[in-house]
């Protein structure tokens, strides 16, 4: 099972615990999967709202410590946390969080979907079960190690709870997905995987500076979200921009130049997800004060990736804003080669099918 049914597996594991508990407490994460999970699963999502600190959107642990108290610790199934996110969204506060609800005695699951690959999200892993509560924590293969979607990974620190959760799964499962990994890792070794994390991490400042180059010259700027360690983002000023349509003209202008990991979120847009409206959607709040476009190193992520998309973002930005592409700091004047159709839009980390 991909990741949204693998925490529809945890959570209906957890109900032979707290058979009465109907409500999950859900700090906002726009993301379709692990908030369809919820519902899927037959629970009541409870949404708390991030707040903003700078250009970062943070847990706020003061209106989920009030969420508690309002509903009882004893009618909540579970806090579900999220550490890696699309910015300007930084990962929860795990310690924190893990901290309440060992107070509390409320669980606690984890939606680490992309957070395997990153040394900083598996640390707030540890910490906060080391400091608190954490029953469980999900992520993706694909995302993690490079293979085809629809398989993941469910760990946690109690071993007879990690069984349990297994064992309450319906019948049998493909052998697809353990087997993708099982080669991927034999083709790897323990070597070849630790190279690919140090990679990511260099991709990171790597593409983290050509970014904000190329948002500085298209007189844009790159979003301080210092604690996100795998997303980054930049502001979206455009003018006559009321309705968001002319941002979101920039990111179907890349998908047409093959980039389609890169999310344009504009003010304004509104889902509904089973019978839940968000405002704003995608940007994690009601009202980020800017259109923004973000990107994301990811494992397997090149330097060639990474010129290829300046390159490409460049010659976008300086169409829509009318400057000469050459001031909008390209790496190239042309356009590299497509060696195939993943080379850029699976690197570039996108939504998938999260």
């Amino acid at each position: 099972m991909a990741t949204g049914m693998a925490l529809v597996l945890c959570m209906s594991t957890l109900r032979l615990k707290r058979p009465e508990a109907k409500y999950i407490l859900w700090p906002r994460i726009d993301q379709k999967s692990c908030f369809k999970s919820m519902i899927t699963a037959g629970f009541t999502p409870v949404i708390i709202e991030n707040r903003l600190e700078g250009d970062e959107l943070c847990t706020d642990l003061e209106a989920l410590s009030n969420k508690i108290e309002e509903l009882g610790a004893q009618n909540i199934l579970c806090v579900m946390s999220t550490t890696s996110c699309f910015a300007p969204r930084v990962p929860d506060k795990l310690e924190e969080i893990a901290t309440l609800c060992k107070t509390k005695d409320i669980p606690h699951i984890v939606n680490n979907a992309y957070g395997l690959q990153s040394s900083k999200c598996t640390h707030l892993l540890q910490q906060a079960a080391r400091v608190g509560r954490l029953d469980a924590f999900v992520q993706s293969t694909d995302k993690n190690f490079m293979v085809p979607v629809g398989g993941s990974i469910i760990a946690g620190f109690d071993k007879e709870f990690v069984e349990l959760i297994g064992k309450t799964y319906p019948g049998r499962a493909s052998a697809t997905p353990s087997m993708d990994l099982l080669i991927t890792l034999l083709s790897l070794g323990s070597s070849g995987y630790k190279k690919l994390l140090a990679d990511r991490k260099e991709m990171f400042e790597y593409l983290q500076h050509n970014l904000s180059v190329c948002a500085a010259n298209a007189e844009e700027r790159l979003l301080n979200t210092r604690g996100n360690p795998i997303s980054m983002g930049i502001t979206l000023s455009l003018e006559n921009d009321s309705d968001g349509k002319l941002a979101t003209e920039i990111g179907s202008m890349l998908f047409t130049r093959f980039v389609s990991g890169t999310r344009v979120v504009a003010p304004g847009k509104e889902n509904t997800i089973g019978g839940y409206t968000f405002q704003n959607f995608g940007a994690h709040c009601n009202s980020y004060p800017t259109a923004y476009l973000t990107a994301a190193a990811a494992v397997g992520m090149t330097k060639a990736d990474v010129d290829t998309f300046i390159s490409r973002l460049t010659k976008v930005l300086a169409k829509v804003k009318g400057v000469k592409s050459e001031t909008c700091g390209a790496v190239n004047d042309a356009d590299p080669p497509i060696k195939d159709s993943e080379t850029t839009s699976s690197r570039l980390q996108g939504d998938g099918h999260e």
